[in-house]
């Protein structure tokens, strides 16, 4: 057995001290990391003010923003909890739904898009919140929003058979076109054709 320390040892990053009395009490969010994945974006929409108030203060303590932040620092976590409250009150088969597909696969957003459109719409039209990935070029569809996602495993938007029957028939009448003068020209030819037109229109109009 190993007689020195871990080199990465979790003891000194946990500081079991309570805070002081004089400072308020605030829940900590109790979310595991697929979850708040899951409503990231939408903790962004609506903290988006404590956030930056936050980050400000840390920039501006100069190495001490862990205590001279506090106070900014329970906004931001205030507000983290009232989107996921939220979010399980109001649209939780779809938000499991999510961050379960988050939790089985890596936590790859795009394995994750079909999921992940039907929870923003119940949020949207529940809460008003709306992901908004910084950063995005402007004209460009967000990824979240492209019907193909490169990398993932299913397709967002399940392919139409139409497409693929139009062209077998299509495939079948040029086969038997070309072929038919070894057997009765004018007989075969005509009807395939016929039959030809009528699939193609039927499938056009459906």
């Amino acid at each position: 057995m190993a007689q020195r320390d871990a080199r990465f040892n979790q003891t000194v990053l946990v500081d079991t001290t309570p805070m002081p009395d004089h400072i308020p009490k605030v829940e900590e969010i109790g979310a595991t990391s697929a979850p708040l994945m899951s409503a990231a974006y939408f903790i962004g929409d609506r903290c988006k003010a404590f956030n930056d108030d936050f980050m400000k203060c840390k920039d501006e303590a100069n190495g001490r923003g862990e205590i001279d932040c506090l106070k900014e620092g329970r906004k931001v976590t205030r507000c983290a909890a009232s989107v996921i409250k939220d979010i399980n009150t109001h649209c939780l088969d779809q938000f499991k739904a999510h961050w379960e597909c988050l939790e089985n696969n890596n936590h790859q957003l795009w394995e994750c898009r079909r999921a992940e459109m039907q929870l923003n719409n119940c949020v949207f039209d529940k809460l008003g919140l709306k992901k908004t990935i910084p950063g995005t070029p402007e004209g460009q569809v967000p990824v979240h929003l492209r019907p193909k996602q490169k990398y993932a495993q299913l397709a967002l938007i399940t392919p139409s058979p139409f497409p693929l029957i139009i062209w077998a028939s299509s495939f079948f009448y040029i086969t038997v076109l070309f072929g038919c003068s070894a057997v009765n020209p004018v007989y075969v030819c005509v009807n395939i054709s016929w039959h030809h037109e009528w699939l193609h229109g039927f499938l056009l109009n459906l």
